[in-house]
């Protein structure tokens, strides 16, 4: 399979270890792009929810993609999010071309770009964290149900739907807190000279213009690899939105991978990467 060259790849917001987490989907999506910057921008791994009994070969499959990506030349830089914000402790680590932060600013010719997460936007998780991971677990149940229902849907011919979108889009509060986030985080970046702020946590997939009282930016939301499928692509001066389409893919080249599935050695090869340069 050819894959396409990518200048910069920014995704969010994949909860590996749920069951809402459409691993398979993001995996094909990895295995078509050739990045030379993929940025993780928070809750790739969701330790809030994480349980030892549920992480399945297709979880392992996005982590060894992104490992074999970086040892094939990509940078890639894992910023932290509220669900595995454990990591935080770790920040401004660096593992061969796996670069573990809180933020990035990516410059990106005479313009720069800003990515963080979001989460220190959200009141009621620095205040109240348990409410905050009490709505992440019913967040994650009702996306179960959700898939069910969709996998009922797709057998009659139906399109799928979305409980929790239905949900956002209907309830006032959802929707003023999503504006409120988008203006917040477009203001701080005008007042610090950036031209584009990139965020995730809201799951809510964007790309507009913002107009503040000193200036206006770019805002950016990459979406999530739960409902919307979505992932930010920089090429040419130029970002745009990628929305995932199951498509037919090589199904020997994934036998081979999950025959090969060995992750202590591929993170070897990673730690190791700039002696092998140089050897």
């Amino acid at each position: 399979m050819k894959k396409r060259k990518v200048e910069v790849v920014v995704i969010s917001d994949v909860h590996l270890g749920t069951y809402g987490c459409r691993a398979k989907e993001l995996y094909k999506y990895l295995k078509s792009i050739q990045p030379g910057t993929l940025v993780l921008n928070g809750d790739l791994v969701d330790i809030w929810q994480f349980r030892k009994r549920y992480f399945p070969k297709s979880h392992l499959k996005v982590i060894k993609q992104i490992i074999s990506l970086a040892n094939k030349g990509t940078q890639v830089h894992y910023l932290t999010g509220n669900h595995d914000e454990m990591l935080r402790r770790f920040s401004d680590a660096s593992f061969g071309n796996i670069h573990l932060q809180d933020k990035l600013v990516l410059s990106l010719g005479d313009q720069k770009a800003w990515i963080f997460h979001g989460d220190i936007f959200d009141a009621s998780i620095q205040s109240a964290k348990w409410i905050a991971k009490l709505g992440g677990w019913g967040y994650d149940f009702l996306i179960t149900i959700n898939s069910f229902s969709n996998w009922c849907l797709e057998k009659m011919g139906r399109e799928r739907f979305s409980f929790s979108k239905m949900i956002k889009n209907s309830v006032k509060k959802a929707v003023k807190y999503i504006t409120d986030f988008e203006v917040t985080a477009a203001e701080l970046a005008v007042d610090q000279g950036f031209d584009y702020v990139i965020c995730g946590h809201i799951h809510q997939p964007e790309m507009r213009e913002v107009q503040t009282k000193n200036g206006s930016c770019v805002y950016l939301n990459s979406g999530d690899w739960i409902e919307n499928l979505t992932a930010i692509e920089y090429n040419n001066g130029a970002w745009q939105m990628y929305h995932y389409e199951n498509e037919d893919n090589d199904e020997r080249e994934d036998v081979e991978d999950l025959n090969d599935l060995n992750i202590y050695r591929l993170i070897k090869k990673v730690t190791d990467h700039k002696n092998e340069q140089s050897a």
